[in-house]
Protein backbone atom coordinates (compact mmCIF):
# COMPACT_ATOMS: atom_id res chain seq x y z
CA UNK A 1 0.00 0.00 0.00
CA UNK A 2 2.60 2.41 -0.65
CA UNK A 3 1.45 5.92 -0.93
CA UNK A 4 -2.05 5.25 0.45
CA UNK A 5 -3.54 7.43 3.18
CA UNK A 6 -5.72 5.14 5.82
CA UNK A 7 -9.19 6.52 6.59
CA UNK A 8 -11.50 6.23 9.22
CA UNK A 9 -13.67 3.87 8.55
CA UNK A 10 -17.64 4.15 9.56
CA UNK A 11 -17.17 -0.06 10.45
CA UNK A 12 -14.10 -2.59 11.65
CA UNK A 13 -11.76 -2.59 8.84
CA UNK A 14 -9.72 -5.67 8.65
CA UNK A 15 -7.39 -6.96 5.28
CA UNK A 16 -6.06 -10.58 5.79
CA UNK A 17 -3.39 -11.94 3.54
CA UNK A 18 -3.98 -14.75 1.92
CA UNK A 19 -1.33 -16.87 3.55
CA UNK A 20 -0.34 -19.85 5.58
CA UNK A 21 -1.28 -19.25 9.46
CA UNK A 22 1.44 -17.99 10.79
CA UNK A 23 3.14 -20.19 13.61
CA UNK A 24 4.16 -17.45 15.96
CA UNK A 25 0.09 -16.70 16.07
CA UNK A 26 -1.07 -19.62 17.82
CA UNK A 27 -0.37 -18.57 21.54
CA UNK A 28 -2.11 -16.04 20.55
CA UNK A 29 -5.00 -17.11 18.80
CA UNK A 30 -5.28 -19.35 21.77
CA UNK A 31 -5.92 -16.01 24.19
CA UNK A 32 -7.58 -13.36 22.83
CA UNK A 33 -8.62 -11.36 25.20
CA UNK A 34 -7.34 -13.16 27.87
CA UNK A 35 -3.84 -10.88 26.81
CA UNK A 36 -5.93 -7.58 27.33
CA UNK A 37 -7.01 -8.13 30.49
CA UNK A 38 -3.96 -9.22 31.77
CA UNK A 39 -1.91 -6.71 30.78
CA UNK A 40 -4.79 -3.63 30.89
CA UNK A 41 -3.46 -2.42 33.78
CA UNK A 42 -0.08 -1.64 32.71
CA UNK A 43 0.70 1.81 34.12
CA UNK A 44 4.23 2.05 32.37
CA UNK A 45 2.24 1.49 29.00
CA UNK A 46 -0.03 4.37 29.55
CA UNK A 47 2.65 6.36 30.61
CA UNK A 48 4.04 5.16 27.17
CA UNK A 49 1.25 6.46 25.28
CA UNK A 50 0.82 9.87 26.86
CA UNK A 51 4.34 10.22 25.89
CA UNK A 52 3.64 10.08 22.63
CA UNK A 53 0.40 11.73 22.35
CA UNK A 54 2.26 14.61 23.62
CA UNK A 55 5.20 14.75 20.73
CA UNK A 56 2.08 13.93 17.71
CA UNK A 57 0.55 16.66 15.82
CA UNK A 58 -3.49 16.56 15.22
CA UNK A 59 -3.97 13.72 12.70
CA UNK A 60 -0.78 12.01 12.68
CA UNK A 61 -0.37 8.51 10.99
CA UNK A 62 0.96 5.63 13.41
CA UNK A 63 2.07 2.16 12.73
CA UNK A 64 1.33 -0.17 15.56
CA UNK A 65 3.39 -3.25 15.13
CA UNK A 66 1.94 -6.39 16.98
CA UNK A 67 -1.05 -4.66 17.83
CA UNK A 68 -3.10 -7.25 19.70
CA UNK A 69 -6.73 -6.82 20.58
CA UNK A 70 -6.56 -2.60 19.48
CA UNK A 71 -6.24 -2.12 23.55
CA UNK A 72 -5.04 0.05 24.90
CA UNK A 73 -2.64 1.42 22.15
CA UNK A 74 -4.71 1.93 18.63
CA UNK A 75 -7.84 2.69 21.10
CA UNK A 76 -5.98 5.15 22.74
CA UNK A 77 -4.38 6.61 19.63
CA UNK A 78 -7.28 6.96 17.18
CA UNK A 79 -9.11 8.11 20.08
CA UNK A 80 -6.95 11.43 20.35
CA UNK A 81 -7.45 11.53 16.61
CA UNK A 82 -4.67 9.91 14.76
CA UNK A 83 -4.94 7.74 11.86
CA UNK A 84 -3.98 3.87 13.46
CA UNK A 85 -2.86 0.91 11.30
CA UNK A 86 -2.65 -1.91 13.16
CA UNK A 87 -0.76 -5.07 12.15
CA UNK A 88 -0.74 -8.37 13.60
CA UNK A 89 -0.74 -11.75 12.78
CA UNK A 90 -2.99 -13.28 14.90
CA UNK A 91 -6.62 -13.72 13.21
CA UNK A 92 -7.90 -13.86 16.39
CA UNK A 93 -6.58 -10.73 18.02
CA UNK A 94 -6.94 -8.84 14.57
CA UNK A 95 -10.76 -9.49 14.49
CA UNK A 96 -11.11 -8.49 18.51
CA UNK A 97 -9.38 -5.07 17.47
CA UNK A 98 -11.14 -4.33 14.89
CA UNK A 99 -14.76 -4.56 16.86
CA UNK A 100 -13.26 -2.76 19.59
CA UNK A 101 -11.46 0.29 17.81
CA UNK A 102 -13.80 0.56 14.39
CA UNK A 103 -11.93 3.83 14.33
CA UNK A 104 -8.29 2.25 12.98
CA UNK A 105 -7.34 -0.34 10.65
CA UNK A 106 -6.29 -3.71 11.58
CA UNK A 107 -3.85 -5.93 9.37
CA UNK A 108 -3.71 -9.49 9.69
CA UNK A 109 -0.28 -10.07 8.15
CA UNK A 110 3.69 -10.36 9.09
CA UNK A 111 4.96 -6.43 9.05
CA UNK A 112 7.66 -7.61 7.40
CA UNK A 113 5.80 -8.91 4.19
CA UNK A 114 3.48 -5.57 4.42
CA UNK A 115 4.68 -2.96 1.66
CA UNK A 116 4.38 0.46 2.89
CA UNK A 117 6.53 3.25 1.75
CA UNK A 118 9.78 4.48 3.54
CA UNK A 119 9.03 7.89 5.53
CA UNK A 120 4.97 7.42 5.55
CA UNK A 121 4.39 6.84 9.14
CA UNK A 122 4.81 10.36 11.77
CA UNK A 123 5.24 7.61 14.58
CA UNK A 124 5.15 3.52 15.20
CA UNK A 125 4.87 1.65 18.22
CA UNK A 126 6.13 -1.84 18.97
CA UNK A 127 5.07 -2.99 21.93
CA UNK A 128 6.33 -6.44 22.98
CA UNK A 129 5.87 -7.38 19.34
CA UNK A 130 9.76 -8.49 18.58
CA UNK A 131 10.13 -11.03 21.09
CA UNK A 132 9.22 -13.81 19.02
CA UNK A 133 11.71 -12.97 15.88
CA UNK A 134 15.32 -13.81 16.57
CA UNK A 135 18.22 -11.55 17.25
CA UNK A 136 18.41 -11.37 13.14
CA UNK A 137 15.42 -10.79 12.43
CA UNK A 138 14.55 -8.09 15.52
CA UNK A 139 17.00 -6.01 14.24
CA UNK A 140 16.45 -5.81 10.22
CA UNK A 141 12.48 -5.20 11.59
CA UNK A 142 13.76 -2.40 13.96
CA UNK A 143 15.98 -0.76 11.08
CA UNK A 144 13.24 -1.12 8.48
CA UNK A 145 10.45 0.68 10.80
CA UNK A 146 13.25 3.78 11.36
CA UNK A 147 12.78 3.82 7.46
CA UNK A 148 9.04 4.24 7.40
CA UNK A 149 9.11 7.25 9.53
CA UNK A 150 9.09 10.37 8.69
CA UNK A 151 12.51 12.58 9.67
CA UNK A 152 11.74 13.88 13.26
CA UNK A 153 8.85 10.93 14.01
CA UNK A 154 8.58 9.20 16.53
CA UNK A 155 9.35 5.48 17.63
CA UNK A 156 8.36 3.85 20.94
CA UNK A 157 9.73 0.11 21.39
CA UNK A 158 8.98 -1.97 24.94
CA UNK A 159 10.40 -5.27 25.30
CA UNK A 160 11.09 -7.74 28.11
CA UNK A 161 14.69 -6.74 28.68
CA UNK A 162 16.51 -10.32 28.93
CA UNK A 163 19.67 -12.27 27.34
CA UNK A 164 17.65 -14.77 26.06
CA UNK A 165 18.00 -16.25 22.42
CA UNK A 166 15.45 -19.20 21.37
CA UNK A 167 13.99 -20.18 24.41
CA UNK A 168 11.12 -22.31 25.08
CA UNK A 169 8.62 -20.59 27.54
CA UNK A 170 5.42 -20.53 28.97
CA UNK A 171 3.90 -17.41 28.62
CA UNK A 172 0.30 -17.43 30.20
CA UNK A 173 -0.30 -21.35 30.14
CA UNK A 174 0.78 -21.07 25.92
CA UNK A 175 4.15 -22.71 24.54
CA UNK A 176 6.11 -19.37 23.29
CA UNK A 177 9.89 -19.25 22.38
CA UNK A 178 11.56 -15.93 23.01
CA UNK A 179 14.45 -14.22 22.86
CA UNK A 180 15.46 -11.12 23.56
CA UNK A 181 18.00 -8.93 24.37
CA UNK A 182 19.79 -6.72 27.98
CA UNK A 183 18.69 -3.30 28.39
CA UNK A 184 21.97 -1.69 27.12
CA UNK A 185 21.89 -4.27 24.18
CA UNK A 186 18.55 -2.82 23.02
CA UNK A 187 19.44 0.60 23.33
CA UNK A 188 22.49 0.24 21.18
CA UNK A 189 20.22 -1.50 19.01
CA UNK A 190 18.22 1.21 18.85
CA UNK A 191 20.78 3.76 17.75
CA UNK A 192 22.74 1.58 15.40
CA UNK A 193 19.13 2.10 13.43
CA UNK A 194 19.11 5.60 13.59
CA UNK A 195 17.53 6.46 16.65
CA UNK A 196 17.63 8.67 19.37
CA UNK A 197 16.59 7.54 22.46
CA UNK A 198 15.31 10.61 24.38
CA UNK A 199 13.73 9.01 27.32
CA UNK A 200 13.41 5.25 28.95
CA UNK A 201 11.59 3.73 31.55
CA UNK A 202 12.00 -0.03 33.32
CA UNK A 203 9.79 -1.36 35.51
CA UNK A 204 8.43 -4.81 36.53
CA UNK A 205 4.67 -5.75 35.63
CA UNK A 206 2.95 -9.16 36.98
CA UNK A 207 -0.10 -9.76 34.19
CA UNK A 208 -3.26 -10.30 35.81
CA UNK A 209 -3.24 -14.08 34.78
CA UNK A 210 -3.14 -16.82 37.40
CA UNK A 211 -0.01 -18.94 35.52
CA UNK A 212 1.65 -15.48 35.12
CA UNK A 213 4.72 -14.53 36.73
CA UNK A 214 6.48 -11.12 37.29
CA UNK A 215 8.46 -9.70 34.35
CA UNK A 216 10.87 -6.95 33.59
CA UNK A 217 9.48 -4.45 31.27
CA UNK A 218 11.63 -1.58 29.22
CA UNK A 219 10.18 1.00 27.20
CA UNK A 220 12.51 3.52 25.23
CA UNK A 221 10.95 6.59 23.76
CA UNK A 222 12.41 7.85 20.47
CA UNK A 223 12.98 9.80 17.76
CA UNK A 224 14.29 9.45 14.15
CA UNK A 225 16.69 12.56 13.53
CA UNK A 226 16.01 15.21 10.87
CA UNK A 227 19.16 15.23 8.64
CA UNK A 228 22.02 17.80 9.32
CA UNK A 229 20.99 21.69 7.00
CA UNK A 230 23.00 22.27 4.81
CA UNK A 231 25.09 25.42 3.69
Amino acid sequence: MPGHRLTAPKGPTVVTDDQEHPRAAAAFDALGVEYEKAFAASKTHRRSLEWLLARLAPGSRVLDVGSGTGRPTAETLAGAGHEVLGVDVSPVMVELAARQVPAATFRCADIRDVPLADESFDAVCVYFSLLQLDRAEQKDLVRRLVRLLRPGGHLVLATVPLDVEGVDATFMGQPVRVTSFPAQELIALAEEAGLEVLAQEASMFTPVHPDARPEPHLFLHCRRPQPPRMG
